[in-house]
């Protein structure tokens, strides 16, 4: 692919660079943070293998009832481990060999005890019984919980979303991002004229007492507690194709006809996915867009669509360039999350920024495969200005605390910025894709992603990775230009060591010229009569620039 090369004309005038914000440092975290972000001995000593989920919803009285039945094998022999529920939800039993086992309550956390120890290496089986009115969320998805609403005909149409909060919040389980279950069943119980639409592909519908039908869904790879979902609604049901994929759609019937028209758009997205980041990772479960009376979510094989079947974000684009407008944001970002976030998953939340600025970039990625590398590149550069630059990407980890929101957009500016550091366009698109090969169905840190894109590309990338995700300013490319016309650059950081190449010309000459820099100033072979003849590629780069004397 021919390289687009875009730039920024810099004058002789200063450019303010942000100041690093460390409140993250400053945050006092509470037993609660603790139980509900840490691996502590409870929790590593087993690792869950499957959930079957089994409940009942009574959309009236927002109640659900049910148990999970929870296979583990124990990693390390023990006599207690910790299962998570939030505290307004009641626990009825929790069954073990047909005996009823004591537990103690702290918080969220749930601590189980068996009157013997569990044997290293053996699967086991619990079943944990419960009830409850769940906590309805106030604005989701940005807040965790149910969404219970009506449909036109006045019809209950309920969701749930709980990224961030903890899938604890409507059902027991492990809720720590580092342990996946393999496979789960999901068994849902509505009232008889409702449909509930879960994960994976649907196995039974049964008529069952009291006027509900169950509906049985199963997940055969693994998935993040979080991800686990339930949609309810008289919904109806169409399909499609992608190769061998699966394509399945569940909408509210007034919304019919504008969903078969808006989801044409999944097509070129799969084209333009399974190319730059490889196949569909969960083609045994199958892809579906559900509508939800929430905005969106990236729930594992059963994405949630609440878009109002019209393009941008809420019809409104992010960048402010009007490429946003050429396309449905939540069906586009949503689904990108099947390949990171889904199928290459952070084991700490402090490490969203790997779901997230992955995803972010994604979208650019699709502009690319719709419409040139050019509007790609000024699609993210418009994104800039929602960019913060508040307080650092990565978390805190150990006491379930994200980092900045800037994880998504000042991520996948980060992202951009190495596609330029790499200078070779199709090495970075076989890198993205063994990327995503190298770490499926799997949970990774930071550092797992910095080793890698370091040992593929044999450059030290870390202090870049570094300056991005762990402070709030962004690198600052100082210049000075002298009275013998000479220029010279260097870079202003927090990260000690940072080197990074540049791209530059003469725009009267027209010449591209790279140079690597560091934090001591260099001078630049490139021939100026006045600094204003400088274009720098701030728009391959996302970095501040400014003139000092």
């Amino acid at each position: 692919m021919k390289r687009i090369y875009i730039f920024l004309f810099i004058f002789c005038f200063p450019l303010t660079m942000h100041s690093q914000i460390v409140n993250a440092d400053q945050e006092l975290f509470s037993r609660a943070d603790t139980l509900r972000g840490g691996l502590r001995a409870e929790r590593t000593s087993f690792d869950v293998l499957s959930y079957t989920l089994d409940i009942k919803v009574n959309p009236e009285k927002r109640y659900i009832q049910g148990f999970n039945e929870i296979e583990f094998e124990v990693r390390a022999s023990t006599k207690r481990i910790q299962l998570d529920l939030f505290q307004n939800m009641k626990i009825d039993s929790v069954i073990f060999e047909s005996k009823s086992l004591n537990y103690e309550r702290e918080f969220n956390a749930v601590f189980i005890n068996f009157d013997k120890s569990l044997q290293k290496n053996s699967v086991q089986n619990l079943k944990f019984y419960y009830s409850g009115y769940p906590k309805v969320a106030k604005n989701a998805p940005w807040d965790g919980g149910f969404v219970f609403s009506k449909d036109s005909n006045d019809k209950p149409f309920i969701g749930v979303a709980v990224q961030g909060t903890g899938a604890s919040l409507w059902y027991p389980n492990k809720d720590h991002q580092s342990d996946e279950p393999e496979s789960v069943d999901i068994k849902v119980s509505v009232p008889n004229g409702l449909m509930n639409v879960s994960n994976g592909r649907l196995i039974a519908e049964t008529a069952i007492e009291d006027g509900y039908t169950q509906w049985h869904w199963r997940v055969e790879h693994p998935i993040n507690n979080y991800n686990i979902t339930l949609n309810i609604a008289d919904y109806v049901h169409f399909k499609d194709q992608y190769n061998e994929l699966s394509l399945d759609y569940y909408v509210l019937k007034e919304n019919l006809d504008k969903a078969k028209q808006q989801f044409q758009q999944v097509h070129p997205m799969m084209d333009c996915f399974y190319e730059k980041f490889g196949d569909y990772p969960f083609q045994k479960d199958g892809f579906k867009l559900v509508e939800t009376p929430y905005l969106g979510m990236e729930h594992q094989s059963a994405v949630a669509y609440g878009n109002g079947y019209q393009n941008g974000y809420l019809g409104t684009d992010l960048s402010k360039t009007g490429i946003g407008l050429k396309w449905d944001f939540i069906i586009i970002h949503e689904s990108a999350h099947e390949w990171f976030g889904n199928s290459v998953s952070a084991a700490d939340i402090a490490d969203m920024w790997i779901h997230e600025s992955f995803t972010a970039y994604a979208e650019s990625v699709f502009v690319e495969c719709e419409f040139g590398k050019k509007e790609a590149i000024r699609y993210l550069y418009g994104l800039r200005d929602i960019i913060a630059n508040d307080r650092p990407i990565i978390g805190k980890y150990g006491v379930n605390h994200e980092g900045s929101g800037d994880m998504y957009y000042k991520g996948a500016n980060m992202l951009n910025t190495l596609r330029s550091v790499i200078d070779n366009d199709e090495k970075w698109w076989s890198l993205l894709k063994e990327f995503h090969k190298t770490f499926k169905y799997q949970t990774i840190q930071a550092n797992d992603v910095i080793n890698f894109y370091n040992s593929r590309t044999e450059l030290n990338l870390k202090p870049i990775f570094d300056q991005y995700l762990k402070y709030s300013s962004i690198p600052e490319l100082q210049l000075k230009f002298d009275k013998n016309k000479t220029l010279y650059l260097r870079w202003k950081t927090d990260v000690e060591n940072f080197k990074m190449p540049i791209d530059f010309q003469n725009v009267e000459e027209g010449q591209l010229s790279r140079a690597v820099i560091d934090n001591n100033w260099k001078k630049i072979e490139v021939e100026l009569e006045d600094l204003g003849d400088l274009a720098i590629n701030k728009y391959g780069y996302y970095i501040t620039i400014i003139q000092v004397k």
